[in-house]
């Protein structure tokens, strides 16, 4: 099993009514969701921990879970809130209102976390989960106790407006590096990592100081990269209508980790996670799986017959 660990959430869409006035539609949604809902369609066996209220919208993401064959042992069920992000569109662009005070997912705590058994091969961590505060400790706390002997892969994913304690969130980043396997990101996320190298490869180089065996550069439309200590490895990604590309990232994600899985790599052993014959399977499936989803509206990764 994958578990994917980190938040979960309502996107509240703005829809237009019949009547001509805007009404906001509740869609599941946050990064790590995304991940887990995209790696469970493509028939890897798939966990989810986070923190997930008891209300409405909890048993709506329970729903959606279980639909795309995700596990949901790993929850921690409570009667707080569901965090709520209200989408604000202008000219195309989205901006976000979020309710997260004192929600489900925010306020989970180490001691409430679940012991791990041996079937969870791999730990998937990401998202603003890593930024919002006590979950982001519980989190790090979680991959601490449980990243030894298993595959570890972090998307920071940044997200400026979340975070609010820079030094923290930082050296919260860095102790969690120690423990990763594989980093994905941005070239704007190496810009906000590594702000004081010259050019991406020594901000590469200078996150794989802190410890991953495997740095990945997503570029969009220009494809990926992996970087390792021995040398890099790039992918195209195929040519594809974009309709949007909501969750593009979380499902590239995906589509990495389940090429690792058909591969039987889902080992943090890193001769064979580093070899031409891991990574460029991989790199390939995780750029395919992202290219279905941006080719059609929302967050909706495809499933495994689709890719076929």
């Amino acid at each position: 099993m994958i578990l994917c660990c980190g938040e979960a959430l309502i996107d509240m869409i703005p829809t237009a009514t019949t009547q001509g006035q805007t009404a906001f539609v509740p869609h599941s949604g946050g990064s790590v969701f995304n991940t887990a809902i995209a790696l469970g369609r493509l028939n890897v066996p798939t966990g989810f921990l986070s923190g997930v209220s008891t209300d409405t919208f909890g048993q709506q993401l329970c729903a959606d879970l279980a639909a795309s064959n995700v596990s949901s042992e790993h929850l921690i069920r409570s009667d707080k809130l569901t965090t709520l992000a209200i989408v604000h569109l202008k000219d195309g662009s989205a901006t976000y209102s979020f309710y997260d005070d004192n929600s489900a997912g925010r306020m989970i705590s180490p001691k409430e976390l679940p012991q791990l058994s041996s079937d969870v091969q791999a730990l998937y961590f990401g998202g603003i989960s890593l930024a919002a505060e006590p979950a982001a400790d519980t989190y790090a706390s979680l991959l601490a106790r449980e990243g030894q002997n298993r595959l570890v892969m972090l998307d920071p994913n940044i997200r400026p407006d979340f975070i609010k304690d820079e030094a923290r969130y930082r050296d919260r980043l860095t102790a969690m590096f120690k423990h990763t396997d594989i980093v994905k990101t941005s070239d704007e996320d190496l810009d906000w990592l590594i702000p004081d190298q010259p050019d991406l490869d020594t901000q590469v180089a200078a996150l794989l100081s802190k410890g991953p065996k495997v740095v990945i550069v997503t570029k969009g439309a220009e494809g990926a990269t992996a970087f390792t200590r021995h040398g890099k490895t790039s992918v195209p990604a195929p040519s594809v209508d974009v309709c949007d590309t909501v969750g593009a990232g979380d499902t590239f994600n995906a589509g990495f980790l389940a090429g690792l899985a058909d591969l039987g790599s889902l080992t943090p052993d890193e001769d064979r996670l580093t070899s031409q014959d891991c990574l460029v399977p991989a790199l390939a499936f995780g750029a395919a799986v992202a290219a279905h989803t941006v080719s059609r509206a929302g967050a909706n990764p495809p499933w495994r017959h689709e890719m076929s």
